[in-house]
């Protein structure tokens, strides 16, 4: 007997036959499996889970976390300073253009409020030197006779010594080093016909100065940068003169900078000299930079600044800084790039700065007199770079600027070369600030040398 199921067949709808019964859908395509979450873990699981990662990656979190540290460490050391610093980087290329006067790196200076109150301390008793005379033609020396135009002329062909400087010899070089408390030295001014002339009137305002801020620009070599950053008790306590010749004071006509009747361009007292003493007028350049003492017979405290650079610091403010909160008499920068004399002088000699003759003769004579190699000055340079002197008007200081000056005159006119010597050699003047290269970058924007300056040319005696 067979079994059969009955099957029935019609053309109607399907969906009209069971319309109560929900339809299926045949899809062929496989389902994917839904994702099974882990069976939830106990502490004790959690545990081990993370103890056995600390143990698999424990040589990168003792790395990490010393990183931490030091960053940490390194953030927590800087001062509001150190971010201005970093600011400024930044804005260096616009800090460089004149009229700007940005936040100080290396020079910390009183507050306007405080510069406006800032009292200029007396002079104080000088010690061990007491007093400074200055040989003279009327006092005697190895140099006498009158001195006319000619003579002038043959001064200036025969050599570097002359009726300005008078004649030192050797055995007055090596005594003049020789600390007592009436020292006697040259310094520049021998002969009142020695050259160097300034007008009366300039005489007469030069005595008036107490603080004073000089440059000078000979042979036109370079143009007349106004100071900036000065406070305004400085512009009323300050003199700032600039020492001109003929050909500066032409070549600066010649480009609009015209003296007004009252001697003045800006801040600038103009003050034109006449007979420039020596045909180099690098050495020229020495005698206001140097014996500015001798210029300026009543001040008390000056700042020399470089021709090729622009003033930009309040002068009462520098002297704070660099001189009274130091207990200094002098200052001057360390050399930026060497602090050996014997190096530096090969570096003079390869730039053309001198001549190989004249600086070997300079060398021989320091290595005879014993000068090392690498001469310190309290574990600093003593090697400076003397674009910017700031010094008080002291016996001691004074005396230190002669026996300098006499040492480029009877050598090189490069002046690093000798300031090391002197220093040694003189012995006594121990408080000196040898301030750092930043903070001369702080005192002035350096402008470079504009032009090549004109040699002084000696006119024959028919003209």
């Amino acid at each position: 007997m067979s079994h059969t199921v009955p099957i029935s067949i019609s053309d109607a709808d399907p969906d009209s036959l069971a319309p109560n019964l929900p339809s299926i859908r045949v899809d062929g395509r496989r389902r994917p499996r839904r994702f099974a979450f882990p069976p939830r873990r106990s502490r004790n699981d959690i545990l081990l889970f993370v103890v056995h990662k600390i143990f698999k990656y424990w040589t990168l979190i003792i790395c990490l976390f010393a990183l931490s540290f030091l960053a940490f460490a390194v953030f927590s050391s800087v001062t509001t300073s150190d971010l201005i610093r970093i600011d400024e980087l930044g804005k260096r290329s616009s800090a460089r253009m004149i009229g700007s006067v940005d936040a100080t790196r290396c020079l910390k200076l009183l507050s306007p409020e405080e510069l406006e109150h800032l009292e200029v301390p007396t002079s104080k008793p000088s010690f061990p030197v007491k007093e400074v005379v200055y040989v003279t033609e009327d006092l005697g020396s190895s140099a006498g006779g009158d001195f006319n135009a000619s003579l002038h002329v043959d001064h200036l062909k025969a050599g570097r010594f002359n009726m300005f400087t008078g004649y030192q010899t050797l055995e007055e070089r090596e005594q003049s080093f020789t600390v007592n408390e009436t020292a006697v030295i040259h310094c520049g001014f021998y002969s009142e016909k020695g050259g160097f002339e300034i007008s009366e009137e300039d005489k007469a305002y030069t005595k008036t100065c107490k603080v004073v801020v000089s440059t000078c620009a000979f042979g036109g070599g370079d143009d007349l940068y106004q100071p900036i950053g000065m406070s305004a008790r400085s512009i009323r306590v300050v003199c700032y003169v600039a020492f001109w010749d003929d050909i500066t004071l032409a070549t600066q006509e010649s480009q609009g900078q015209k003296v007004g009747k009252d001697h003045m361009i800006g801040k600038w007292r103009i003050m034109i000299v006449r007979k420039l003493p020596f045909a180099d007028q690098r050495l020229n350049g020495k005698v206001p930079k140097m014996l500015s003492h001798r210029l300026f017979p009543e001040a008390q405290f000056s700042i020399w600044v470089d021709s090729k650079s622009q003033f930009r610091r309040d002068p009462l403010g520098v002297l704070e800084a660099l001189l009274w909160r130091t207990d200094s008499v002098l200052a001057i920068s360390e050399h930026g790039a060497r602090s050996n004399v014997y190096d530096e002088a090969k570096a003079v000699v390869k730039k053309n700065k001198a001549t190989p003759e004249e600086v070997e003769l300079q060398l021989s004579q320091y290595r005879k007199d014993g000068f090392p190699d690498d001469a310190r000055f309290r574990g600093k340079k003593a090697l400076a770079e003397a674009s910017i002197i700031v010094r008080e008007h002291t016996q001691l200081t004074n005396l230190f600027m002669c026996l300098w000056f006499n040492e480029v005159v009877r050598f090189t006119s490069r002046d690093q070369l000798s300031f090391p010597y002197v220093l040694r050699q003189l012995g006594a003047l121990t408080n000196i600030n040898m301030f750092r290269v930043c903070t001369r970058k702080d005192l002035v924007n350096s402008m470079r040398h504009k032009r090549k300056a004109k040699p002084l040319i000696p006119l024959n005696s028919s003209s």
